[in-house]
């Protein structure tokens, strides 16, 4: 049991340290490199934007309202209705009668739910532009998102994706504002630290990506039957020698789920998703490039990682209960409690002029260590189960609590 204990104290102190550092460094890599840009003097390219919804009359109009204000001018707007029950695709024709002169919108009604997988290889079909920004139906995308994105594109001609900034926006509630500090202090941070030190990221946040539609179709377009199309796309370009590139400075404000259990539902569900991707994709162990197994490494200890930690957790349990022992290392529990404070400062630090983070908020750091822990081990418990308890489930959707 000692071993276990040390496995689950010193992991997370120890991957905590790799990202901070290497998002350290990609900070400083990106204010003092600048990219490369083979498109100069060229004609801007046609970036087809593709929102697929489904039951989104709610908030459908707030992601068109700001596709508008994008500075960049040379776009076309793909709305993907996908067997809604609402009234989403009259909102649809409103919006493509609202916005059809400042530029082209096309519309695809999808009668049955599919999934969103289906809906964005529907929505590829009919877009013409050479490059993709794809977006959820209830973000709000900054009006500089898509001028960031391709520069990285441009940089390099093997960059099949380029994964955008999500950032919470719903705040009223303690649980959206646990949410806001764990997309700063966590999600934000991993994804910098693993671009610097391992060149990939595990996964793209499909709510704001834009893609390469050459890279799309190269590596056989998404996977309807993926219960988390972002990660398993992430991972079908890495199989086809496509590069992931991630873009701090491309944002959308999201909605995230204020209630406990759609929380915990939303957190499984991507969970689940890296357990199949890491199952479909463990060939490359031995085919993969080096990043690449260092990622599906990680993956694997994480996953250990959260059953190690089930099991420590039931027999200090245990012991209470028998001995009325309370045993806990306070240096242990501090430098834990300390790990997790250095890397929110390193976040927000970074993103405290884009994310708009109040004192109230700030005001949450303690509960935040423990509600970060606690969500991810819940959630990868029970994903594990539905894993191999429920392995046929489909990538079809349906409407989250987002705190509306």
């Amino acid at each position: 049991m000692n071993t276990i204990s040390y496995f689950v104290i010193l992991y997370p102190v120890i991957v905590s340290t790799v990202w901070i550092t290497g998002s350290i460094f990609f900070s400083i890599q990106e204010r003092r490199i600048p990219l490369r840009n083979t498109h100069a003097g060229q004609p801007d390219e046609l970036v087809s934007i593709l929102v697929p919804a489904h039951n989104e009359e709610e908030t459908l109009g707030q992601v068109v309202e700001s596709i508008a204000k994008i500075t960049y001018q040379k776009i076309e707007l793909v709305l993907i209705n996908d067997g809604s029950h609402d009234n989403t695709l009259a909102v649809m024709d409103s919006l493509k009668k609202r916005y059809h002169e400042q530029f082209p919108i096309k519309i695809v009604d999808i009668r049955i739910n599919k999934g969103k997988a289906n809906a964005l290889n529907e929505g590829t079909k009919v877009a013409s532009g050479e490059f993709l920004l794809c977006l959820d139906a209830d973000c709000y995308v900054d009006k500089n998102v898509l001028e960031p994105m391709l520069a990285r594109f441009y940089d390099n001609p093997k960059v099949g994706a380029v994964a955008g900034k999500p950032i919470v926006r719903n705040r009223t509630s303690i649980l959206g504002r646990l949410q806001l500090l764990e997309y700063v202090g966590v999600i934000d941070i991993i994804k910098r630290g693993q671009a610097f030190v391992i060149g990939h990221i595990t996964t793209v946040s499909g709510v704001v990506v834009a893609y390469r539609r050459a890279a799309i179709i190269d590596a056989g377009w998404w996977n309807v039957d993926a219960i988390t199309e972002d990660i398993d796309i992430t991972w079908r370009l890495y199989q086809h020698g496509w590069q992931v590139r991630y873009c701090p400075q491309s944002v959308a404000w999201i909605l995230v789920p204020e209630k406990i259990m759609d929380l915990i539902h939303q957190r499984r569900r991507w969970a689940r998703g890296g357990f199949e991707v890491l199952f479909r994709n463990r060939g490359m162990f031995i085919t993969g490039h080096l990043s690449e197994q260092w990622l599906l490494l990680d993956m694997i200890i994480s996953d250990l990682w959260a059953i190690s930690c089930s099991f420590v957790t039931l027999f200090y349990l245990i012991t209470i209960l028998f001995t009325g022992d309370i045993i806990m290392d306070g240096v242990i529990l501090f430098l834990l409690l300390l790990i997790s404070l250095v890397q929110f400062w390193i976040g927000y630090a970074d993103s405290k002029e884009s994310d708009f983070i109040k004192w109230q908020d700030l005001s949450l750091l303690p509960l935040y260590v423990v509600f970060y822990w606690f969500i991810n081990l819940v959630s990868c418990l029970t994903a594990l189960g539905s894993f191999f308890l429920d392995p046929e489930r489909s990538g079809s959707w349906s409407s989250p609590d987002r705190g509306l």
